[in-house]
């Protein structure tokens, strides 16, 4: 049985990405996904998305190259908080607290096994809206009505040297429950899928053949719709947005998908997972096999080269060896 301290991390809850193409990077989110701008600081700038509950969803920073900075996940409760500081300082990957950043409290501060910058905290303010304001009161702010409108931030991949040893850490010092992993034929695993609460997979480690670590895969935008994504493809495409893969659907996990490379040459998914929770908490992992996996996406087409090489920061692939 599931140990109710697999419920203690909520969901994640927000993610600092980092650009080398700052301006160019913040008219991508700001106005074709219809991200808000909450908050400026030197460097930085902090948007939401419009059904995002906390006062931000991504924190974009101007860098040298482009990758992931910290991602923060928020957890159920306070004590639930002092569970996954304990979990977490029993791996020897803790680095101690920290302040937390517009709207959110203390936060402690960690690595995954990869060197990817991580952080855990519970106590959040919520967004207040301003000219904003919803017609419903039940939504956190008004629909853009614009763009791709993306409503909250869905899940982050990583790219991992050691995929079984970042997901066995996600496990254990987080809590995450697996739901979807491809086995290697010759032992361990090409991707593996997490999951916190309801949603399908939150977390996603996936095998970095240049094995150079600390990289990101992709982050994931949820709109309301398949139509949405559709029509994000159009907004893409007619604002010189790079196209990698889609819109199609997945196999693994079933999401309706669109991957694009946003300016600054980050990875981006528009996400739709449709009606499907896993709401069994004691749901079994599903495993894919290598030829399995040949086949392709659910409706047949194949996975693309660049799926599989390219992440933020980009490197040399020139030593770069398929698994």
């Amino acid at each position: 049985m599931t140990e109710y301290t697999a419920f203690d991390v909520a969901h994640i809850g927000n993610i600092e990405l980092l650009t080398p193409k700052f301006d160019e990077s913040l008219w991508f989110f700001r106005d074709l996904l219809a991200m808000r701008v909450v908050e400026e600081a030197e460097g930085s700038v902090y948007l939401r998305t419009w059904d995002e509950y906390q006062r931000y969803t991504i924190k974009l920073t101007a860098s040298d190259a482009a990758g992931v900075g910290r991602t923060n996940f928020r957890t159920t409760s306070q004590d639930a908080l002092e569970r996954r500081v304990a979990a977490i300082e029993a791996t020897g990957l803790g680095e101690g607290w920290g302040d937390g950043e517009v709207g959110t409290g203390p936060t402690y501060l960690f690595r995954d096994p990869d060197g990817h910058s991580m952080g855990v905290y519970y106590e959040s303010e919520r967004y207040v809206a301003t000219d904003d304001k919803p017609a419903l009161k039940n939504q956190a702010s008004a629909f853009p009505g614009r763009g791709v409108n993306a409503r909250r931030l869905d899940h982050i991949n990583y790219l991992a040297k050691d995929v079984v040893a970042n997901g066995e850490f996600i496990a254990t010092a987080l809590g995450g429950r697996e739901s979807e992993r491809i086995k290697l034929d010759a032992g361990g695993y090409a991707a593996w899928w997490f999951h916190f609460n309801n949603k399908s997979y939150d977390v996603v480690y996936s095998d970095d053949w240049t094995k150079h670590g600390n990289r990101l895969h992709h982050i994931a935008f949820a709109p309301d719709t398949r139509e949405d994504i559709l029509k994000a493809a159009d907004i893409f495409l007619e604002n010189g947005i790079y196209i990698e893969s889609g819109p199609h659907k997945h196999a693994i996990n079933q999401t309706f998908f669109l991957y694009v490379w946003e300016p600054g040459g980050n990875r981006i998914e528009l996400a739709n997972a449709g009606a499907r929770l896993l709401l069994d908490p004691d749901s079994p992992v599903v495993e894919w096999t290598q030829e399995e996996r040949k086949k392709g996406q659910a409706w047949g087409m194949k996975t693309i080269e660049s799926f599989h090489t390219h992440g933020t920061p980009v490197v040399d692939q020139s030593q770069t060896q398929q698994v």
